[in-house]
């Protein structure tokens, strides 16, 4: 299973078989992986056919993003579509094997001949029916499944209180509640802790310089820095980066250029590492101010993955 490489970018496929592979065995339940966004940015055909022989089925967003990867054909396990459903697309949502998530008894009704899938709100309060409708949207729908979207352990835990012991499949671990085995129910649904590790983004070093003086739009002050062709329109912000093997930062960033940070012993055309290569999403994350999701998504958008 070979990496992908495209401008900078490398996806590693295998990774994220083994991360999948990892995840199955460590939980022994079902496994449905997220991918949505076209899998984060790293592309949806390319992972789901990664995917096809490990996990137990697929969550994306909206019906499109199943017909438009065709993903049925591709890996062949049931796909759960998590966002908001839409009423009138019956037939479409059956052709593309597309299970709809429900949470009012009008949507349940409508979608009923397709398998809709409860989405119970433990918290979020988006896109999931409150508690005291659990019952009449059940049944409205012949809801043999359940889920809520969970980023705490006592999220999953009320879904356990609200529809346990009803015989329905469970499932409300996302990739922030995996090392919690109470989170993990029937199933587990992880995005990010896929593909960890999977993606490398560098970019050469097109020029490097002694600092004299204040340099850049805002005028900082550094002893070296160097100047890569990637800015904000491939996503990148201020933050740590890799040079030569050590810890480096990316200073200013600019449209389609960045300043960073060098030592005497880097030379042009040395690769600096934005994303991989030990610096993961979680590390720069803090430093953009954002969750490590934003980050990979965000640098991999531009790429077209």
């Amino acid at each position: 299973m070979p990496a992908m490489k495209d401008g900078g970018v490398q996806i590693d496929l295998a990774r994220i078989a083994r991360n999948a592979e990892q995840i199955r065995q460590s939980t022994g339940v079902a496994v449905h992986a997220v991918v949505k966004a076209n899998a984060y940015g790293l592309g949806i055909q390319r992972v789901a056919r990664a995917l096809a022989d490990i996990v137990q089925g697929f969550c994306v967003f909206a019906l499109d993003e199943a017909r438009e990867a065709d993903l049925w054909r591709l890996g062949g396990k049931p796909i759960l579509a998590i966002g908001p459903p839409e009423v009138a697309r019956v037939e479409e949502y059956r052709a593309a094997h597309v299970r709809p998530a429900v949470s009012t008894v009008e949507q349940a009704k409508r979608l009923r001949e397709v398998g809709p899938v409860l989405s119970v709100d433990t918290g979020m309060q988006r896109f999931a029916c409150p508690p005291e409708r659990l019952v009449e949207v059940l049944a409205a729908g012949e809801c043999g499944e359940a889920f809520t979207h969970a980023v705490r352990p006592e999220q999953a835990r009320r879904l356990v209180e609200l529809l346990g012991g009803k015989g329905l499949t469970l499932h409300a671990a996302g990739s922030a509640l995996l090392d919690d085995p109470s989170c993990w129910l029937d199933a587990v649904r992880p995005g990010l802790a896929l593909y960890r590790g999977a993606v490398t983004i560098t970019a050469p070093l097109v020029e490097v310089r002694e600092s004299r003086g204040p340099a850049g739009y805002t005028g900082f002050v550094v002893p070296r820095h160097g100047v890569i062709l990637r800015g904000y329109s491939h996503g990148l912000r201020p933050g740590p980066c890799v040079i030569n093997g050590r810890r480096s930062r990316v200073i200013e960033v600019g449209m389609q250029s960045s300043f960073v940070e060098t030592e005497s012993g880097d030379k042009i055309g040395d690769a600096v590492t934005i994303l991989g290569g030990g610096l993961e999403a979680e590390e720069i994350a803090p430093a953009w101010k954002c969750s490590p999701q934003q980050v990979l998504v965000g640098m991999l958008k531009s790429h077209g993955k």
